[in-house]
């Protein structure tokens, strides 16, 4: 007697083998067998033989039982009890009757005891040729399971059902761009991007996103051909440059210019912020172009924390000076006229 793929609705349970109830969703179906075929997937299982095993047996299970129609015939001829088998001649071994015509006959509507003779070829159903004399309504119960070749991994795998089957595959990524200001990169901003369909999306960008970074929408993408998970969203973020800020981390950077005197003699003066109200800063007395003061807390905010506020001073000549101005100048140049700024610059320079 024959044990091949046609006495498989038989034999097998393919609710168990997901380990679904009978009665569960398409939805549960789905969901099952995406857990099972990742977990026993053999590129996740390489030269394990068994785990190649259960996963012939998910594929072939998802594939009867996810479609509505051979999982209502799976369901009857399951109904017909386990001790029903296909038999390889039309009489059954020892003559006792119900064989293979038999067991269908009452299935489709055959009513009586026709004796019809059935013929295979190949490795079983489907395949080609492999339905000889079968009964038509037979034929649509079996219409393309059976044959087929245990192929590659990038080829499929041969349930037992025909063709082939292939591994659940992630859907397709959608790439996209959009461009923000310097303040709305600091802050978030909500963008909504124009999806393949006309259908939009809403995104919320991170707090402190910086220029050209990439952000990943899991499942927002494409969906899959054949069950498997949907692809991601990919979103480039432009940033517009600040008239006065730049980022350095999470630290904002600006030029202060400052006038000779409140250099010379000190100084407050009043800061801008990102977005924020001005904040007074302290300029020391003697404070030299080029030094940085740093301002806590007025940088951007993120989740890590808050960066700070680097304000690197930067002294202004005034270009038109008044006669008043100038003769104050001229005088402090003459009290000050011992004092060489770049004392000992040409002998450093010598040395080197």
């Amino acid at each position: 007697m024959s044990t091949g793929p046609q006495n498989d609705w038989f034999e097998k349970d393919f609710y168990k083998t997901l380990g679904v109830s009978k009665d569960a969703s398409d939805s549960e179906i789905k969901k099952a067998y995406r857990k099972l075929a990742r977990k026993y997937h053999p590129d996740a299982n390489p030269g394990n033989a068994e785990a190649e095993a259960k996963f012939k047996e998910i594929g072939q299970a998802h594939q009867v039982l996810s479609n509505k129609e051979s999982r209502e015939q799976y369901d009857q001829v399951r109904a017909m009890g386990s001790g029903a088998r296909f038999s390889a001649g039309a009489g059954g071994a020892g003559g006792a009757g119900g064989g293979f015509d038999d067991v269908f006959s009452d299935l489709f509507g055959g009513g009586g005891r026709t004796r019809t003779r059935t013929t295979y070829s190949g490795g079983g159903f489907g395949g080609g040729s492999g339905y000889g004399d079968v009964p038509p309504d037979l034929a649509d119960l079996l219409n393309g399971f059976g044959g087929g070749s245990y192929g590659s991994y990038g080829g499929g795998y041969d349930t037992g059902f025909g063709g082939g089957y292939s591994p659940p595959v992630k859907g397709g990524d959608i790439k996209s761009s959009t461009n923000l200001s310097f303040t709305e990169a600091a802050n978030g901003a909500s963008v909504k991007l124009q999806m393949p369909g006309g259908k939009p999306l809403t995104v919320r960008t991170p707090i402190g996103v910086k220029d050209g970074q990439k952000i990943r929408l899991a499942g927002k993408g494409k969906q899959s051909p054949n069950g498997g998970d949907p692809g991601d969203v990919i979103l480039t973020v432009h940033v517009k440059p600040h008239p006065v800020f730049t980022r350095d981390g999470d630290n904002l950077r600006m030029d202060l210019p400052v006038s000779f005197d409140e250099a010379a003699l000190g100084a407050e003066v009043k800061v801008p912020t990102l977005g924020g109200q001005p904040v007074k800063v302290k300029i020391p007395a003697g404070t030299p172009s080029g030094r940085t003061l740093r301002v806590r807390g007025k940088g951007v905010k993120t989740k890590k924390g808050t960066g700070d506020l680097l304000v690197t001073v930067e002294i202004v000549a005034p270009k038109n000076l008044s006669k008043e101005a100038k003769e104050a100048v001229e005088a402090y140049k003459a009290a000050t006229e011992s004092d060489d700024p770049r004392a000992g610059l040409l002998d450093r320079a010598k040395a080197s």
